[in-house]
């Protein structure tokens, strides 16, 4: 069974990863690098000053901070037990892929795929009420983790998984972040 699931997760990976051209690839180098996406963070973080008030905002904030460094040290852990080899590094497809970046670090799970989605998700819990077009934050992290794909970096199977516990760590600390605006709510109104 896990044979089969890491063949599909090859295949899929081959199919996407096989798509790109010389041409797109700077684009989608651009696209994987955490400083070219700060304009959409200024924009979140604008939001958030506005629609939330300063010492909200400062919470939201320090939350996502949090958040972060849990997901980002976890995902870290993770891929050390796991050890699974990226795909550019993998003898056994590296003849088949596109590897238009190499690292030496393990595959498993997308630490990009996690982060970005755990972000996400705390964001858009904590910001819904107050934003109508939050939901379109999700495009970060989607167009995030197919970078990844693209690159040769991580399987889907890699990102997917990074997506899954992205969710369950924004979930975490958007329980947290509950727990102290209901202590402190008079603070932070």
């Amino acid at each position: 069974m896990l044979d089969k699931l890491i063949d599909l997760d090859w295949d899929i990976f081959l199919w996407f990863n096989t798509l790109g051209s010389t041409t797109w690839d700077p684009v989608w180098e651009i696209i994987t690098k955490f400083p070219y996406w700060l304009p959409v963070f200024a924009l979140v973080i604008y939001t958030a000053f506005k629609k939330l008030g300063k010492t909200h905002a400062f919470l939201v904030l320090g939350m996502v901070a949090l958040l972060i460094l849990f997901t980002d040290q976890t995902t870290n852990l993770i891929k050390f037990l796991v050890k699974r080899p990226r795909p550019c590094n993998n003898p056994e497809i590296a003849d088949a892929i596109r590897a238009v970046i190499r690292r030496k670090s393990f595959s498993f799970v997308s630490g990009h795929a996690s982060n970005s989605m755990a972000v996400t998700f705390l964001t858009y819990k904590i910001l819904r009420p107050y934003t109508k077009y939050i939901g379109l934050f999700f495009l970060w992290p989607l167009i995030f983790g197919y970078s990844r794909i693209y690159l040769g970096l991580h399987y889907p199977g890699d990102i997917l998984c990074g997506y899954l516990y992205g969710i369950f760590t924004g979930w975490l600390v958007y329980q947290l972040y509950k727990y102290i605006r209901t202590r402190f709510a008079p603070k932070f109104d």
